[in-house]
């Protein structure tokens, strides 16, 4: 099998699937494109994932180059070693049109993560029901949707629930961080470049507006500590007082965290069901951002809201996503014992809503016994 993947959260996923796969049949060649977690669990890498992960539609068009380059070196692995499958993993941009060249040349498709059709682009359900052969969602409101396009899916449960349920607290977490016994605000800026540069110095001038608070970076090793400290140089010079960077220890970090400020995404999902009030921060670069609003139709961005379809927390985007919209809302989450509250009695409705661990292990098999109908 080769699994593709295109971002640090399908990297994430990738890894617990191949795992699964690999426990349930040891005889299973695993290849792929992805990243260091994904080569952990066993799977063997041609390409890593830093190669394709551009986000929004002017990044997409500027990197046109490379992303054709990607396609040709794909499809010619393909062609040559015609896996018994092609799993897809999330990354819809570039991922739907592997599915239809895929399907055209005789390998099966399973596209874990569906596409967010639902939001924009509906027509897309079409290439899926024509050229993918096993749709597995991670949200369950998508099984009626696509079921309405007659789309062969299913929902196996949200992977973050393996990953959560997997993880084991690191006891040297505090001491090799020099952290001292106390709750801090996370901030977790996400994985692209772009997220970087637009979101995380708002995130910073926030930082600076509470300097009587203790803050904890959580960076991936995607992306280098340099970066994270330059735009901290020119935003808070001050920083170093109360704000520290640790890395790939997210999940260890918000055991200890009162509250999160996090890049909407993956992380929002995460931070609920480790329990933590959130704040969910968006912002791109506004020609992205008009054209966005033009198409997509949800009426929240958070993985939290939409699966809850209400605002369990809130989301600063674009405009709203100030220095002072962010201490204002922090504070909220830091010093009101009531609104805090809501936010965790709301995540475990959320927590219900999605399901329970094994998720990758339900797909894994899923997947071997539909291989054997195929043969």
């Amino acid at each position: 099998m080769f699994l593709l993947a295109g971002e640090a959260s399908g990297d994430l996923h990738g890894a617990n699937l191949a795992k699964a796969l690999l426990h349930k049949d040891p005889s299973i060649q695993l290849d792929g494109w992805g990243g260091p977690k994904m080569n952990a669990a066993g799977v063997k890498l041609h390409r890593e994932l830093k190669d394709l992960a551009f986000m929004g539609f002017v990044e997409v068009i500027a990197n046109l180059p490379t992303i054709q380059k990607s396609f040709k070196i794909i499809k010619k692995y393909l062609l040559e070693n015609k896996p018994d499958a092609l799993i897809l993993i999330d990354y819809p941009g570039f991922n739907l049109k592997m599915a239809k060249w895929a399907h055209q040349n005789g390998i099966k498709v399973f596209y874990f993560i569906s596409p967010t059709v639902w939001a924009w682009k509906a027509d897309r359900a079409l290439i899926i029901k024509e050229h993918v052969d096993r749709l597995y969602c991670i949200l369950p409101f998508e099984v009626d949707f696509y079921k309405k396009y007659d789309v062969d899916v299913t929902y196996v449960g949200n992977p973050l629930l393996d990953s959560v349920d997997a993880f084991r607290p690191d006891d040297q977490f505090l001491s090799n961080n020099n952290l001292t016994e106390r709750s801090y605000i996370s901030v977790l800026p996400g994985s692209r470049m772009q997220e970087l540069k637009k979101i995380f110095p708002v995130m910073v001038s926030a930082m600076k507006l509470l300097p009587v608070k203790q803050f904890v970076i959580a960076r991936t090793s995607l992306l280098s500590e340099e970066l994270f400290i330059e735009i901290l140089n020119k935003y808070h010079p001050a920083w170093k007082s109360h704000v520290q960077i640790i890395t790939d220890k997210t999940y260890d970090l918000l055991q200890h965290t009162s509250s999160a400020m996090v890049t909407s995404g993956t992380a929002t999902l995460e931070t609920a069901l480790f329990h933590v009030p959130q704040v969910v921060c968006y912002k791109t670069i506004p020609l992205n951002f008009r054209i966005a609003k033009s198409f997509v139709n949800v009426k929240y961005i958070s993985l939290v809201n939409l699966i809850a379809n209400k605002p369990i927390v809130k989301e600063l985007i674009q405009g709203d996503l100030t220095p002072e919209n962010l201490k204002a809302e922090l504070a909220l989450l830091e010093e009101d014992v009531k609104y805090r509250n809501k936010i965790l009695e709301e995540y475990k409705e959320l927590a219900k809503m999605i399901g329970e661990p094994g998720v990758a292990e339900r797909m894994a098999e899923d997947m071997v016994e539909r291989l054997k109908d195929f043969v």
